[in-house]
């Protein structure tokens, strides 16, 4: 069981330090919107992945090329459309960082929609958690409990220490927050133009 739960944790660090457009698109709300309004977004895997982890299971690495290419191109406009909201609360930040105080945002709702339409859940579930989930689990039940904790639990928590972190450079002062909320735009749209890239080329 103890090899289950290292791998669980394991892969979730790895998958939540590499640079993709979740990771963006938390960066963006945490300084658009601050750490503590956009800390629930860190549980967006676990709320997301559940349909991807039903479905995954059911037809293990026979995933059609064309859902991925549908998956890609859907995910590749969501990420053009939010980059298109950062770049303009960049371009109005200082109007707009004072209206933000009363706000209402639906940053978990956006961040369970980006990591829908993302197609790296789906690969990696594919590819690597599942048959290593069905193997487990065929061997004991604990150690497919066991893999499925350990990386949420990991993945959560790398998620808000990325929120945390990204939330204290607000401190730095407004200009530092609007030059790093240019660049996470600029990272928004850029893995937006590659899932694009990506869905209709390949």
């Amino acid at each position: 069981m103890l090899v289950y739960l290292i791998f669980g944790f394991t892969y979730a660090l790895a998958a939540a330090i590499q640079p993709g457009p979740f990771q963006a698109f938390i960066i963006s709300k945490t300084l658009e919107n601050g750490w503590k309004k956009t800390l629930p977004a860190a549980f967006a895997p676990v709320l997301s992945d559940g349909p991807i982890i039903v479905l995954v299971l059911f037809i293990l690495s026979q995933i059609p090329p064309e859902l991925i290419r549908f998956l890609q191109i859907a995910g590749g406009l969501l990420l053009l459309y939010l980059a298109y909201n950062s770049f303009k609360s960049f371009l109005n930040f200082e109007k707009l960082n004072k209206q933000r105080e009363n706000k209402s945002d639906s940053t978990l709702l956006k961040a369970v929609l980006v990591n829908l339409l993302n197609p790296a859940p789906y690969i990696g579930w594919s590819l690597i958690m599942g048959p290593m989930f069905i193997k487990g689990y065929q061997e004991n039940a604990a150690n497919g409990i066991a893999l499925i904790a350990g990386f949420y639990v990991t993945i959560v928590l790398a998620q808000m220490g990325i929120i945390l972190l990204f939330g204290l450079a607000k401190n730095l002062g407004p200009k530092v927050t609007r030059i790093i909320l240019g660049f996470a735009s600029i990272g928004l749209a850029g893995f937006g133009f590659y899932l694009l890239w990506q869905g209709v080329f390949y």
